[in-house]
Order: C-alpha cells, then structure tokens, then sequence
C-alpha cells in the first residue's frame, strides 16, 4: 500500500503550499537527527521529507492524488495490478465505462432555467367562438435588478471555493483490497458550483431572482375549449443565477352559458312550446351568438324533433368554418283545461275522429341510450 502523504504531513488534502510548507518546517524541527538522534525518528524524518518531495511538486501531487505514488518503483504506481496503478483513480476507471463517472464532472453552473408555470383563464362561450385578447397579472420569479442575477452584492462577486479550488468536488482516496480506490463527491462548501458567495445580494438572498407580478397580453384563439392550453415560450419562471426563463401555460376554462350547451364545436339549446304552436307552425324569436334570429317551427312538429341552424356553432380550432346550433323541440301538452278550452278539443276530437284513439305501440320503449344516439345523429 502506498504511504498516506498527508497524513504523514498532518494536512488536509486540499491544503495549500503554504499550509504544507509549514507543516513540513514545524516537524522537520522536532525530528531531524541532530535534535533527536533515535532511530525511529530517523525512519519518521524520511518519511515527512519523502511526503514533502511529493505534496510540494505539483505535477507529483497530482499523480499523487490520481491514485499513484511518484516515489514507487514502478514510477507512479499504487501498487501492482491495483486500480491505482499507471495513475488511474475508481474515478477514471468510471469514466471509461460510464462517461463522467456517471454524471457531470468539474463545476457546475449557478445559472439553470426556470420552471414552467401554469395559470387558468376564465372565458365566454362568446369569447371561445369568435377569440378574444386578454390581459393576465401574473406573479413569477425575474431577474434580480440589484444584482442583475449575479446573487453577489453590488461591488462584490463570487470567489473561487478554497475547499475545491474552483473543481466543484472533492476527491478522497481510500484503500481496499485492489489498491487506492479514489472517488469524487461535490464540495460540500460550495455545493458543486466551485464558487462561493461571501456577500450575497440584500434583495434576492442570493438567488439571483426575486417574486414580482406583471401584466401580459395573451392572444385567445377561435375555437378554444376548456383544458385547452397556450403555451407564451419564455413568460414562466426565470431560473437561478438570472438563468432563461421557463415557459407560461394558459389554460382555458370556458363559462358556463345559460342558453347553450356545447358539445365539440356544436351548440344545443332546447325550446319549448305549446302543442297548438306545433300543430299550426309559428316562429319562435332565439337569440344565437350571431344576433337575433327566426327558429321556424314548421306545422306538424312533433316533440324530441330537433332543427338544425348550420354554421351558427363554435368556430373550428383548426381549419375554417363552425360548427352547427341544434335546437331541440319540447311540445308542452297543457294540464289545466278551462270548460271553453275543454270544449274545443273535445270538439276538435270529433272533428279528427280522435275520441277514442286506439293508439299506436311498438316494442318496447326510447330508453337513454336511444335517445342519446338520436341527439348524436341530429334527429
């Protein structure tokens, strides 16, 4: 097994120059062989001279810290056949099967996108049909005016991680059957970002971004239904360290109407009238999305019946035209009769020989599925 050089030293591993050559000069005080002639401390005074020649080299410390030792015979090795061998770490190992050891190596960056938001917009039948524009007040995350999303205070800036030296990890080697095995995990001091933050901004704490409402002008199209969803690209939230924004949703909730009812891009409403209405025909006036308009009830029109009014519905979303307005017809038979009205249908039944109707049956009766099936095909 390779010797623990920083052990030896008594330093952290991501110790400066500085640091080490002070640990070096503080021990090679107490252990040099003219203070202390014993022979143990002789093998302790070459081991800190050896630590040092590594730890104070650069390009040793950082074979060193790759897994190898610069001082071994086999010239970097960390032992024969071992992962630390010809300078490799379990982080390199990593990389040439995985990529990366798995994910993102070296700093990452405190500039993300923002999330996407959603909000929901309550419009009119009336507006769903023809379109409309509208104005929203939204409350989402912007770019800091203080710090323009740098989350330093003004006339400071982030400064390098001395835990990381700017990597965004931090390595540790540790020994195990197959030699030194080095593995990486992000700097616990800076969080991976390889910069700190010692003055954060006084508005945005450091984020970059703070809460604010604006007002948009969103632009609703023909034919929309509830669910429907605008997407503005860019409106949603800015992301940390003043990153681009998200995107916004819009979603559609259409009103209720107290006439109609929609079903895709058709309109339904239903009109009762009197049994002599139907029997003579009349005009019955309807108030549609277009304007006033004339429902021609022809003579003879029987309950359940249904008149159509082409292209008075939703408009099509996507390709021209609109869809219909199906009016359904409800005869209303009268329950209360006063003897003068009581006379003359009774004379009226003489009249059609309807005294004593024998009536006609069929099978059976409508039953829902029935009558829904007859709404879908427009009877």
């Amino acid at each position: 097994m390779a010797t623990d050089y920083y052990a030896v030293l008594g330093v952290r591993r991501d110790a400066g120059q500085d640091e080490i050559k002070k640990a070096f000069r503080r021990l090679a005080r107490e252990l040099h062989p003219d203070v202390n002639p014993d022979p143990k401390t002789q093998e302790r005074f070459k081991e800190i001279n050896a630590a040092y020649e590594v730890l104070s080299d650069p390009a040793k410390r950082q074979v060193y810290d790759l897994g190898g030792d610069p001082l071994s015979p086999n010239g970097g090795g960390g032992g024969a056949g071992g992962f630390g061998a010809a300078g490799f770490g379990f982080s390199d190992i990593m990389d040439a099967f995985f990529g990366a050891a798995g994910g993102q190596r070296g700093p990452r960056s405190r500039t993300r996108r923002g999330q996407d938001a959603m909000i929901r917009l309550e419009i009119t039948l009336e507006e769903a049909t023809f379109g409309t524009t509208k104005e929203l007040q939204v409350d989402t995350a912007v770019t800091c005016t203080t710090c323009s999303g740098e989350g330093a205070a003004p006339g400071t800036s982030a400064q390098t991680c001395d835990m990381c030296r700017g990597k965004g990890e931090v390595s540790q080697v540790t020994r195990s059957f197959l030699g030194q095995v080095m593995t990486s995990r992000p700097c616990p001091q800076c969080q991976g970002f390889g910069t700190v933050v010692p003055t954060p901004c006084p508005e945005c704490a450091g984020d970059g971004r703070v809460r604010a409402r604006r007002t948009l002008t969103v632009k609703i199209p023909a034919g929309v239904d509830n669910g429907t969803r605008i997407q503005l690209a860019g409106e949603g939230e800015v992301g940390p360290g003043g990153g681009p924004a998200g995107d916004l949703y819009v979603e559609i909730a259409e009103i209720a109407h107290p006439t109609f009812q929609r079903r895709g891009d058709d309109l339904h409403c239903t009109v009762t009238i009197p049994m002599t209405a139907a029997s003579l025909g009349t005009q019955v006036p309807l108030q549609t999305l277009d304007g006033m308009e004339e429902v021609d009830i022809r003579p003879g029109t029987q309950s359940g019946q249904s008149i159509p009014l082409h292209g008075r519905g939703i408009t099509h979303l996507r390709g021209g035209g609109r869809g219909d307005l199906i009016v359904h017809v409800e005869v209303q038979t009268p329950t209360k009769l006063d003897p003068e009205q009581e006379d003359l249908l009774r004379r009226l039944a003489v009249l059609r020989g309807e005294e004593r109707p024998s009536g006609q049956f069929a099978p059976g009766q409508q039953g829902l599925f029935s009558r829904l099936k007859d709404a879908f095909n427009g009877r």
